[in-house]
């Protein structure tokens, strides 16, 4: 009778989102004439004439003697570079400057060497690499000749370089995203990342292991996936069903399932790790018993790597929640059965809507799980590389200089306004450790925990304050104590500090201390500049 219930439910949850509108993201278009690079040795000679028109090979030939018939281009003992996407390859030979250089554009290659020359997982749009058995060279030639003429695909992504923690004031920290692509799409500039919308494949699991949301996944938004979710559920629950289990799966792996149970709700996804924390979390939050993600054997080893910080982060939360951490779980196909048990208690449906913002839905739904359960704790702490937790300041070595104040992406330091304080917002701390590396006396240390009530983690607190220095002259506060007195110290054994006068102006604001060395011949005759206080 269950069973019956529940496969009723199933069919209303589908029925339920039928017709649901995606948002739809914009569009990147590709053009390919045909013109073939065939990269290899005397397989490469062979294979060229097998390409007819529309088709146009030119041979790089790595090793061998050419052959007449071909258009060859020897690689000769220079180093072989490959740069681009399809239609838009260019193909680097030699030293760049050096007289044996070339550059070869093509739309695109077929590389047939032992070990492609090109490492990423996941390889740039037209560019194949074969085997040389007939087999392999059969589905070459037939790939290659349904790549002519122009092709689009979605624009996976959006990124905002105004939260991005990569890097500020010369020091690079975050590189989450740029070390998890499996298609090296991804590159760090000085203070940002750039994303190159050719060769990105849509992954997603940069938008899953960015800690502040800079980049997004569009294809589709985790908000539209969410409220795919959330209707579900919803009318999966109205239908009478029980311990509904979510099924996040990969488009091209649906077909690879066996017979789901009938509690099992599918979602297909266009890449599974473009489902991340915040989308987990919110599944268990509108009524999933549990949330599994499928995956039938297509995930890069480094995208894995990289998601798995995000189950143990989950993990851990759900743990310091009083829910068990199995809620969630990766699977593969092969090892995926119908024993697999709903684990998290009945709890009252969540009935948010999903933001565009990664860490306030993240947060929407663990302050709900919060509010359902009698066993949270107060904190918990969280795995080296989590995107959530706190920082202290060893008072005796900060001078309020805040420095870090002005690198922290997620402002979670904050000045003290009209006073010389630091200040810190735990929920802002995507612990990026940017300010560690900036603070020029090292007093900065970050750990990683989650701190489970809001109002706790939302309000500011003081990490070091000091008392104001006035200018003895005109009495403007213009410093702290601290900053004044670390200062007198460092320049006591100074010549050009050793009079009571000279002394004296290191105590005065900027003004004052211009007016003090015009009025002192001896300054004058000396060129004195002292330098201003904080450059």
């Amino acid at each position: 009778m269950t069973r019956t219930i529940n496969l009723a439910a199933a069919a209303a949850a589908r029925a339920a989102v039928e017709h649901l509108d995606i948002e739809p993201a914009d569009r990147v278009e590709y053009r390919s004439q045909g013109l073939v690079a065939v990269i290899g040795g005397p397989e490469a000679m062979e294979f060229a004439p097998r390409l007819c028109e529309p088709l146009r090979p030119r041979v790089v030939l790595t090793n061998g003697a050419e052959e007449p018939g071909v258009p060859v281009i020897p690689v000769g003992g220079r180093s072989l570079r490959i740069d681009g996407y399809m239609g838009a390859f260019k193909i680097r030979l030699g030293e760049a400057g050096s007289p044996a250089s070339e550059t070869l554009p093509v739309d695109l290659i077929l590389d047939l060497t032992p070990v492609p020359l090109l490492g990423m997982p996941v390889k740039p749009p037209g560019y194949l690499c074969s085997g040389t058995d007939e087999t392999s060279l059969a589905a070459a030639l037939e790939q290659l000749s349904s790549l002519i003429g122009t092709f689009e695909k979605p624009r996976f992504f959006e990124y905002d370089p105004s939260v991005c923690a990569h890097g500020r004031s010369g020091q690079i920290a975050c590189n989450r995203c740029i070390d998890s692509c499996p298609a090296e799409a991804i590159v760090g500039l000085a203070e940002r990342v750039e994303v190159d919308p050719y060769l990105c494949q849509g992954g997603g699991v940069c938008a899953s292991v960015c800690p502040t949301g800079a980049i997004r996944y569009t294809f589709p938004r985790a908000a539209d996936t969410l409220s795919r979710v959330r209707i579900m559920l919803r009318a999966y629950l109205q239908a009478g069903g029980e311990q509904p289990v979510i099924i996040f799966v990969s488009s091209q792996d649906v077909g690879s399932l066996a017979p789901l149970p009938a509690n099992w709700l599918l979602v297909a996804v266009e890449e599974l790790a473009s489902v991340g924390l915040e989308v987990w979390l919110s599944s268990l939050a509108y009524g999933a018993c549990r949330v599994l993600m499928v995956d039938g054997g297509s995930m890069p080893d480094r995208v894995g790597q990289a998601l798995e910080l995000q189950f143990e982060t989950v993990r851990a939360i759900l743990g310091g929640l009083g829910y068990s951490g199995d809620a969630i779980a990766l699977r593969s196909v092969a090892t995926l059965t119908a024993e697999e048990q709903s684990v998290m208690p009945p709890i009252q449906p969540a009935g948010y809507y999903a933001l565009a913002d990664k860490r306030q839905t993240a947060y929407l739904a663990i302050d709900y799980l919060h509010g359902q359960t009698g066993r949270a704790k107060a904190m918990v702490n969280l795995p080296a590389g989590a995107p959530f937790g706190s920082a202290e300041v060893k008072a005796a070595a900060c001078t309020l200089c805040l420095a870090c104040v002005g690198v922290c992406p997620g402002k979670a330091l904050q000045d003290g306004y009209d006073r010389p304080e630091l200040r810190f917002i735990e929920a802002n701390c995507v612990q990026c450790g940017l300010c560690t590396r900036t603070c020029p006396e090292d007093a900065i240390s970050i750990s990683p925990r989650l701190l489970f009530e809001p109002q706790e983690r939302t309000k500011p607190r003081i990490l070091h304050q000091d008392e104001p220095f006035c200018c003895p002259s005109c009495g403007k506060p213009f410093a702290t104590r601290s900053v004044i007195s670390k200062m007198l110290d460092k320049l006591k054994q100074h010549p050009m500090f050793q009079t009571e006068r000279a002394r004296r102006r290191l105590t005065l604001c900027d003004d004052c201390r211009v007016v003090d060395i015009v009025q002192d011949s001896e300054a004058m005759e000396a060129g004195l500049e002292p330098p201003s206080i904080g450059h």
